[in-house]
């Protein structure tokens, strides 16, 4: 055994198994849609047997749910990160435009905005984007009002209103016949949208 190295934990290994097959899941769902992805395709791409993949997960939508709640909250990440050090406006816009930007990629489309509906219904995916991109932007807006940057209002029904628009102009530049164009034209009337706010 080389030095300064220790046998892995039992937790360590299942941590990884359970990384190695989420990722290995997630790279044939955003390539092939879930319905084309065999539990032998994940698990022959994963290295690992069916049972090992049944120890950690219930089956193949339990699996898919938990790709689905990493590629959240990376979009959710990418908008945190947004323009870090801007002032608080600037940083708002800049998450929103994230939040669409990361969303109109082809492949976290595939998974957060094709699939996930039909494979696990609207509750789920609410839920989990309650808890990662709505709730960056529920505390933005709730610090913006605070600061007097929009105007005193109930928080909840602005951060859904906002978000509903947003989910609702990343599902249809799915099915976008000219893309780059019609993202283009989304986020200037987004940017406009969100200037309409301001005090």
């Amino acid at each position: 055994m080389p030095p300064h190295t220790r046998p892995r934990t039992k937790a360590e290994q299942r941590e990884e198994t359970t990384q190695n097959l989420v990722e290995h899941a997630r790279e044939l769902f955003a390539t092939y849609g879930y319905a084309k992805v065999s539990l032998s395709q994940i698990v022959t791409a994963a290295g690992v047997t069916k049972g090992a993949l049944y120890h950690h997960f219930a089956g193949k939508e339990d699996l898919f749910q938990a790709v689905l709640t990493q590629v959240h909250q990376e979009v959710a990440d990418r908008v945190a990160s947004a323009a870090p050090d801007a002032d608080l406006w600037t940083q708002f816009i800049a998450g929103c435009r994230a939040f669409l930007t990361a969303s109109t990629e082809p492949r976290i489309q595939q998974i957060m905005l094709v699939d996930a509906p039909s494979v696990l219904g609207w509750g789920v995916w609410r839920e989990i984007d309650a808890s990662t991109s709505r709730q960056h932007l529920e505390e933005i807006v709730t610090q913006l009002i605070e600061q007097d940057l929009i105007s005193k209002q109930p928080v909840a029904p602005l951060v859904h209103l906002l978000s509903g628009a947003m989910n609702e102009a990343a599902l249809w530049l799915t099915t976008s016949t000219t893309r780059a164009h019609d993202v283009e034209a989304t986020m200037a009337a987004l940017t406009n949208l969100l200037k309409s706010l301001r005090t």
